[in-house]
């Protein structure tokens, strides 16, 4: 019976690497290049391994180091792998591929001071993706501890690097993975392809582990817009020869469609493969719903809830354990069991049909074939499953400049702004800058500051703009104030610019200095006339008893006694009077005038005037 199950198990599983055999794996890449010596410049690929923290965004620049012993790094090294520093740099090693998991070479270099692995190829072929041991492999304590990032280089490049290293050439290498997910917008959509089995060991441990700690900051992301996410779930069918068998349908649900492996791996006791599938189903089925109502990110409470409250080892991994965990989070439950169906029934379930659809790779996406498998803008995230390095891989899939504060913290980021301004432009004294920190690095771009936009290349020069740009530092204008009076060069009604106010010269920016009127003899010229000079203006009196009109720069007498002055005003308003009066007679002769004319025009309708009557007796005199 054993053989039989045994050969049952290798059936489904040989169909279901077959199937992926005819898909589409992708090894996820980032830059190298190699920076000196000269004869090795040049970028070249590198595959990224699915273990550790990759850099996701950043950069990575090191020396490389051959060790002379230990080349496989399968053992601990004696002593630190660092030599003489090499100008500061981190420290990159070199190890070849071959007789441990690639895990172990990584934990031993990262204990040795390494700051990075590069493993060669030991034959000419594609790069493929380092991964972590299978799961009968997975106990050691190490594998969660791996902090450095590593990469596969071709046999070629490996081999060129070691003769150069052998010649005495220092060899620099800057690993990039700025490019290594995209970022085209201010939105991330990410996918978790996860299980819902607690029974399957280590990986098993650690998604669960991954979904409790990142729980937070997902939720938070979520809820502010700044990501979509989506979970899903692996499942294979059942060939279609042994969907009447026992196995089948024990590990089966709606006729061999959808299927999971036995999670304690023995038919005969504990849960059953179809338990895991049923409650698969039941957690995408909770996002779908959840998602419905505007609250996609309960997914993560639910999911965090029923691990705690529903494991396989307390035998309460069941529906009525799951409802209650649903019910205390107020979704729906009827939509959840009509979006679940009747899993018994030989017919598609439209919500697992489309998971095993998903699995399927699109675009720049391999097929999902490891579990369990970050997908972050279309691109399948590689390394260590832990909060911290997943958001800075999320942080990295935004466009430069719309990341969330949670993206820009010290814990994720240097912030460069901090070191020399980033080289930007800066206003001390307002305390203004055109320095922007972004998860990438930063970018010098002129600011925005209460509501007023300052304008320029955002390195050397910046300058306020628009109507209330002089209540930001005054428009980066001069402005003074001196025996309690204030002049500003900043104008409001102006864009841009600072113009020096009446009564001062000066370039408007750095000074204005004050014109003195009555040196320059522009005002207060009159010859009764005495000018003092003040800051800003002056100050013009005159002698005896008269009175300074500034308006016409002239003095006039106070009590209007023999100054040609008055003597004109009066002239002027006699003459004003006089017009006045003339104008108002010629307007009531002409009124006059046109009445009269109008009144005897409606009279000669109705009698005969004097002037008429006349006319017509002497024409009948002249009848007879």
């Amino acid at each position: 019976m054993k053989g039989g199950k045994l050969g049952f198990i290798i059936s489904v599983w040989f169909l279901f690497l077959c199937g992926s055999c005819f898909g589409r794996f992708v090894v996820e890449k980032n830059s190298l290049r190699v920076t000196s010596p000269d004869n090795l410049k040049g970028t070249y690929e590198c595959a990224i391994g699915n273990f550790g923290v990759p850099d996701y965004g950043g950069t990575l620049t090191g020396y490389v180091s051959y060790p002379k012993s230990n080349q496989k790094a399968c053992q601990s090294f004696d002593s630190s792998l660092k030599s003489e520093p090499a100008g500061g740099l981190p420290l990159f090693v070199l190890l070849d591929r071959g007789e441990c998991y690639f895990t172990l070479k990584a934990w031993n270099a990262q204990k040795g001071g390494a700051a990075a692995i590069l493993v060669a190829d030991d034959k000419p072929e594609p790069l493929i993706t380092m991964d972590m041991p299978e799961e009968e492999n997975m106990h050691a304590d190490y594998l969660q501890n791996i902090t450095i990032p590593s990469a596969l280089i071709s046999m070629s490049l490996g081999n060129a690097i070691k003769k150069a290293l052998n010649k005495g050439d220092m060899v620099n290498i800057k690993l990039d993975w700025t490019e290594a997910l995209p970022h085209p917008d201010e939105r991330v959509e990410y996918e978790f392809w996860t299980n819902s089995n607690d029974e399957c060991g280590t990986k098993c441990d650690s998604q669960i582990n991954f979904v409790k700690d990142f729980k937070g900051a997902a939720q938070i992301l979520e809820k502010k817009g700044y990501t979509q996410f989506t979970p899903h779930y692996i499942t294979w069918y059942c060939p279609e020869a042994f969907t009447l068998s026992k196995q089948c349908k024990s590990q089966c649900i709606n006729h061999g469609r959808y299927c999971a492996p036995d999670p304690e791996q023995d038919f005969s006791k504990g849960y059953d493969g179809k338990d895991v599938v049923v409650q698969n189903l039941r957690q995408a089925c909770f996002h779908k719903v959840a998602n419905e109502t505007g609250k996609p990110w309960l997914w993560w409470d639910y999911v965090t809830d029923f691990a705690i409250r529903c494991p396989m080892k307390d035998k309460k991994y069941t529906k009525e354990c799951a409802d209650e965990v649903i019910k205390s989070l107020g979704v729906d439950l009827k939509k959840i069991d009509e979006c679940i169906g009747d899993t018994e029934a030989d017919v598609d379930n439209h919500v697992l049909k489309a998971e095993q659809e998903e699995q399927i790779g699109k675009g720049s996406r391999g097929d999902v074939t490891i579990l369990p498998t970050l997908v972050i803008n279309n691109r399948q995230y590689r390394g260590k499953l832990a909060k911290q390095a997943v958001l800075k891989a999320i942080c990295s899939g935004f466009e430069e400049t719309t990341e969330p504060a949670i993206c820009l913290s010290d814990e994720i980021e240097t912030n460069e702004c901090l070191d020399n301004n980033g080289g930007c432009w800066m206003d001390k004294a307002a305390n203004v800058t055109a320095c922007r920190d972004t998860f990438r690095g930063r970018v010098c771009e002129c600011p925005i500051v209460q509501g007023v936009k300052f304008v320029g290349d955002g390195y050397k020069h910046c300058e306020a703009s628009g109507a209330l740009r002089c209540e930001v530092n005054n428009g980066g204008c001069w402005k003074s104030t001196q025996l309690g009076r204030t002049y500003s060069a900043c104008i409001d009604d102006h864009t841009k610019g600072c113009k020096c106010p009446p009564g001062f010269k000066g370039d408007g920016v750095k000074s204005c200095e004050d014109i003195d009127e009555c040196k320059d003899k522009t005002a207060c010229q009159c010859p009764e006339c005495k000018c003092k000079n003040t800051w800003g203006s002056y100050e013009c009196s005159c002698s005896g008893n008269l009175l300074y009109m500034r308006e016409h720069d002239t003095c006039i007498s106070k009590d209007g006694k023999s100054e040609v002055s008055w003597g004109f005003v009066w002239v002027i308003i006699l003459g004003l009077a006089v017009s006045g009066t003339a104008g108002y007679a010629f307007y009531k002769y002409r009124v006059r005038t046109y009445m009269d004319s109008e009144i005897r025009a409606i009279m000669a309708q109705y009698m005969p005037l004097d002037n008429q009557a006349e006319i017509e007796v002497h024409g009948t005199r002249g009848n007879v």
